[in-house]
């Protein structure tokens, strides 16, 4: 039977941060699924750094399909939750179903990798205190009132918990997120 992996996501989300650990599992040998607050065509944007701005750039990005709705999500049946940054993690932190799916990874000390504003998700579950994580900078004081110790650097690992900081941190984020996946539980 293959691994499933699960995807987290909504409207907004940075394309790069889904599609990029999407195709990057499915060429390791897992199955993974993407869920969303419905079952619907998705609207992902495209954060860019240019000069003048003091902050990220929007645009509009790729659309992909949600294979699930949180509501259909049995967690599980899979090993592991991936939870992409980009403006969805605002206002998903909200929904009540994909918090108790989030809280049931930690519960079961099931891998988590999370990126840029992916961290909000796990903050609203209590998943971060005690924690060391990294998160878009910007984040740094969201995710010590959250408890948890912030390093600006490209991936760190605290046990089952991945993060990053954005997407030119893929390659880091992704080697230590499958060096945690491949020992929990390997594709094959």
């Amino acid at each position: 039977m293959t691994v499933k992996i699960l995807i987290v996501t909504g409207d907004a989300a940075e394309s790069l941060e889904v599609l990029y650990p999407y195709q990057r599992l499915r060429e390791e040998g897992y199955e993974v699924h993407i869920a969303a607050p419905a079952r619907k065509q998705l609207r992902f944007v495209v954060h860019d750094f240019e000069p003048g701005f003091d902050t990220y750039t929007e645009k509009p990005g790729y659309t992909w399909p949600a294979d699930l709705a949180f509501s259909e999500v049995e967690p599980s049946q899979y090993a592991a939750v991936v939870i992409p940054g980009g403006r969805a993690p605002e206002y998903l932190r909200n929904d009540a179903e994909l918090r108790k799916i989030l809280k049931s990874f930690f519960d079961a000390d099931k891998p988590v990798a999370q990126i840029c504003h992916g961290p909000l998700l796990t903050a609203a579950v209590g998943g971060l205190d005690g924690r060391h994580v990294t998160a878009y900078p910007a984040l740094e004081l969201d995710m010590q009132a959250a408890g948890a110790t912030f390093q600006d650097t490209e991936a760190v690992v605290d046990g089952t918990l991945i993060s990053s900081r954005a997407w030119p941190d893929h390659p880091g984020w992704m080697r230590e997120f499958l060096k945690v996946l491949r020992a929990k539980s390997p594709a094959t």
